[in-house]
């Protein structure tokens, strides 16, 4: 990938904070739900329950794909990522922790009482690796897509 296209890629997850993961369900089908994610580089990171459908699924098959978007009343204006990835749980505390204090800084315009966020051992993170990432800009023409391979 070259750099031109790694930082539109960085600046599109920077502006975000919300993103839509698919994960697949023992039936095959997929399941779609939306997590805040925080990222370091292109790794990103998310949490949910213990014992989530999401967390099941995934221990199954790390296969995931993603979405990360934003509502535009310009059709042309449309911009966001999709990304075939890889998740595993992240089971060093320090790693964990690190993850636990960055989330809470990607909401600043939160209400003054700080968030709670819960303990590394009572939630399920996940660190994303992207393998395929697809960066969707419509001003480019209608549903233009570059396809990158990391």
């Amino acid at each position: 990938m070259n750099d031109e296209m790694r930082q539109k890629i960085l600046k599109l997850l920077d502006e975000h904070r919300i993103m839509t993961v698919a994960t697949l369900r023992p039936d095959g089908w997929p399941q779609a739900t939306t997590v805040g994610y925080v990222n370091e580089g292109l790794t990103l990171y998310f949490l949910c329950g213990l014992d989530s459908q999401k967390a099941r699924n995934i221990a199954r098959d790390d296969r995931i794909s993603l979405t990360i978007d934003h509502d535009t009343p310009d059709l042309m204006g449309i911009t966001g990522l999709s990304m075939a990835a890889r998740a595993k749980p992240v089971t060093d505390r320090a790693e964990a922790e690190k993850v636990l204090r960055l989330l809470p800084l990607r909401y600043p315009d939160a209400p003054p009482a700080p968030i709670e966020m819960p303990k590394w051992d009572e939630v399920r993170l996940f660190r994303v690796t992207p393998v395929v990432i697809s960066v969707l800009d419509y001003s480019k023409g209608f549903g233009h897509t570059d396809l990158v391979t990391c």
